[in-house]
């Protein structure tokens, strides 16, 4: 073939002889990459924070960082419970000497202690029954490094000291212990998720070179992945959540596209097809499918990035750098392995030694799936309004949810910062956590009568039991609120809500912070763009989708039924970890779920499901545009999904039992929220390759018979012109090059 020719050709083929010519050059340089990738991006795992939760641009971000600017606050609290048997009084030789080391140290901004602070103070720094003081310390370093500071310090100073017990809890700590816990889950999960997956597609393909392939293209794309996110973690802060999103994604990606391509392989070299031009009828079929299905998972996860907080744009950078990294593995890789293994397809064959037998193939018209596809479209209303009830019954508990902001809480009963968070609800009067700080950005020429009348309005709000002097520098003031109302309540936001109106000091502004301000700002940052978020991803997806189809009434499915396929998730959220049932799967229930779960699963879960509508849509929409039956529209249009489904559904099947493994993966997870993540996804993926593919899907399309199809008039002329499949022919998308003599697979025969 000329060079020419060869650039006339479409990419996906030219990839198909470029991999058929030089196999083992391809590998060899996929190789070399994932080694340089795997040398920038391994270290990412000590460069990432467990941050990014708040809203940088909020009202309690501002209040803050003035707090940390003008008033030499922390930008995070140490705590150090010391506990004595003989009372808190007998430790005060150790509290001592340990406040010395905090003050010399130059990460700490602020120590207050039970021993050195003044009386009226040191009543909500000793516990209720006088074994234990407080010490509580301001760590300087921002979200990214106040963590690693707090750590170090409490290695050196907690512990047990000639009977007197020294915990570290608060922010910081929490931050740094998540951290660690996050680094030992993601290695945890990837010895669960790769050798599971593998042993699935074993079974599925019987040969271990063929079901080696997807596992080293998930390994391509992991690992791009993390080189990625070493290079955005050089500008920006970067959540560690993100690389367990990585992991799993690009292990469950990676399967699923490999699978799909392996799986389209075969089937063209059963129909007779030789083995290039199998290959290159896998590249412009499933590997077109693969382009357009990781297109359309990468923008679905793009859309985090509208949100402000880190902790969401992290999943952004992750996931569109993931999905990239896993398309690209699985077009390279896959038809330069394939070419490379040629007869030896099924190899080491494990079924055989098992004393399985391979199974001869069956016709398309005597597979399960067709036949199941069928009695679905015979019995299409009562199957889909059944499936509609059970999904909108399983995703009722959402109804009932509570927003609320991560704490101590999120980390296993083992972790000390659980345990120092446990003590101070349990043994001390006073709550921190609980406590508004209203900060006077301009409190220049104010006078201490207008402060007194400020603070005499705040005390009488609602739930307000004390309010404290205010601290005055640099002409900027804060005062202390101590609250009673419970944390994430409605009595809480009642409360701000009411502290909100009182008039500031002689009429300036005063901004609030503290964590019922912070999650309130949160939630607001989520509600108030989620509306674009989601208008956003359902015109992409619906404008991607009818470039695929040609028609409008396929998007709009599709968009209905994948957000149906995500209530049972949202619903087992809040009753598991919630509400507590099923003891929270070892989790402490906190009567709250974090607000930017369900906002992230339902990006990466919307998207996903999207990923199984292009695997059937498209070959669907293949049997549909190359039916030559003489049948009604109707009945063609009902072949066409049968076929498409039993063509395909077995490989989505598979692949929905290889990915739920991987976010199952996560549920071994010791950080909670992490853990509900990894159930709502693996309950999503279930749902939606099963109740909804299997049975939603064909008895809508049934119901719609051949207006599956339509579209009006002037987008038809926009589809001829633009559409995704512009070109192809009665068998699907042609190929230059190699003579392929056999009957394509998509044709229906009568």
């Amino acid at each position: 073939m000329n060079r020419s020719t060869e650039s006339r050709l479409p990419l996906l083929q030219r990839i198909g002889e470029h991999a058929m010519a030089a196999p083992r050059r391809f590998l060899v340089l996929a190789a070399l990459l994932t080694v340089a990738a795997g040398i920038v991006g391994l270290p990412v795992v000590t460069k990432l924070c467990a941050c990014g939760f708040e809203d940088p641009t909020s009202e309690s971000a501002q209040a803050s960082q003035l707090l940390v600017d003008r008033f030499g606050q922390g930008s995070a609290q140490l705590l150090l419970v010391v506990t004595a048997p003989g009372g808190y009084r007998s430790a005060t030789g150790v509290a001592t000497r340990i406040v010395d080391e905090l003050e010399r140290s130059p990460h700490v901004a602020t120590v207050t202690s039970a021993w050195t602070a003044p009386p009226p103070a040191t009543a909500e720094l000793v516990s209720t029954d006088g074994r234990s003081g407080l010490i509580v310390a301001g760590i300087t370093g921002g979200e990214s490094r106040s963590p690693t500071y707090a750590q170090d310090l409490a290695d050196q100073l907690a512990g047990d000291r000639n009977g007197v017990s020294v915990r570290a809890g608060g922010s910081a700590m929490v931050n740094a212990q998540i951290t660690a816990q996050s680094q030992h889950d993601l290695l945890v999960m990837e010895s669960l998720a790769i050798p599971l997956s593998f042993v699935v597609l074993v079974l599925v393909f019987g040969g271990l070179l063929t079901a080696a392939v997807p596992v080293a293209v998930g390994a391509v794309s992991v690992i791009g992945a993390m080189a990625v996110l070493r290079g955005v973690a050089l500008v920006t802060d970067v959540s560690i959540f993100a690389l367990n999103l990585s992991a799993a994604l690009g292990l469950a990606l990676a399967i699923d596209y490999t699978l799909l391509m392996i799986s389209r392989y075969r089937d063209e070299l059963a129909d007779g097809a030789t083995r290039d031009a199998a290959l290159l009828r896998m590249m412009t079929t499933a590997g077109r499918t693969v382009l357009f299905s990781a297109t359309i998972v990468a923008l679905s996860m793009a859309m985090m990035a509208v949100f402000p907080m880190h902790f969401l744009k992290s999943f952004a950078y992750a996931g569109v750098a993931t999905v990239a990294f896993a398309a690209a593995a699985a077009l390279i890789v896959t038809p330069a392995a394939l070419a490379l293994i040629g007869d030896r397809l099924d190899a080491y064959d494990v079924r055989r030694l098992l004393g399985r037998k391979k199974a001869a193939r069956q016709p398309i018209e005597r597979t399960f799936l067709y036949r199941w596809t069928t009695v679905v479209s015979r019995r299409s209303i009562p199957i889909g309004l059944a499936v509609v009830a059970a999904m909108l019954l399983l995703g009722a508990p959402f109804l009932g949810v509570t927003w609320g902001f991560p704490d101590d809480r999120v980390l296993p009963s083992t972790a000390s910062a659980h345990q120092v968070g446990d003590q101070l609800r349990e043994n001390f009067s006073s709550n921190s956590a609980t406590a508004v700080t209203v900060v006077v950005p301009d409190a220049s020429s104010l006078t201490p009568a207008e402060f007194d009348r400020y603070a005499a309005d705040l005390s009488r709000v609602p739930a307000v039991a004390d309010v404290s002097p205010p601290t005055i520098t640099d002409g900027s003031a804060f005062l202390t609120v101590t609250s009673t109302a419970p944390l994430f309540s409605d009595e809480s936001q009642d409360q701000l809500d009411a502290i909100h109106e009182v008039a500031g000091p002689g009429g300036r502004a005063a901004l609030l912070t503290g964590t019922a301000q912070v999650n309130a700002d949160s939630v607001d940052a989520i509600t108030s763009r989620l509306p674009v978020v989601l208008g956003l991803i359902a015109v992409v997806m619906f404008v991607l989708l009818f470039l695929l189809t040609g028609s409008v009434v396929i998007p709009l499915k599709a968009l209905v039924l994948n957000t149906l396929s995500l209530t049972a998730a949202f619903g087992a959220m809040v009753w598991i970890f919630q509400d507590g049932h099923l003891a929270g799967l070892g989790t402490t229930s906190t009567g709250t779920l974090v607000a930017n779960i369900p906002v992230l699963l339902f990006c990466i879960a919307f998207g996903l499901s999207m990923d199984y509508e292009v695997f059937l849509v498209s070959r669907i929409r293949e049997y549909w545009l190359s039916s030559t039956s003489t049948g009604s529209a109707h009945a063609r249009s009902d072949e066409a999904v049968a076929l498409g489904i039993a063509r395909t559904g077995r490989v989505v099947t598979a692949a929905a039992v290889i990915m739920s493994i991987s976010f199952a993966a996560l549920i071994a997870a010791e950080v909670s929220f992490m853990r509900m993540f990894g159930l709502g996804l693996t309950l999503a993926v279930l749902a939606d390759a099963t109740l909804i593919r299997m049975a939603l899907m064909p008895a809508f399309m049934h119901l719609m018979g051949e207006w599956n199809w339509w579209a009006p008039r002037p987008l038809v002329r926009l589809h001829a012109r633009f559409g995704l499949d512009h070109g192809d022919g009665p068998d699907g998308p042609r190929f230059h090059g190699v003579h392929d003599d056999v009957t394509s697979a998509t044709t229906v025969k009568e």
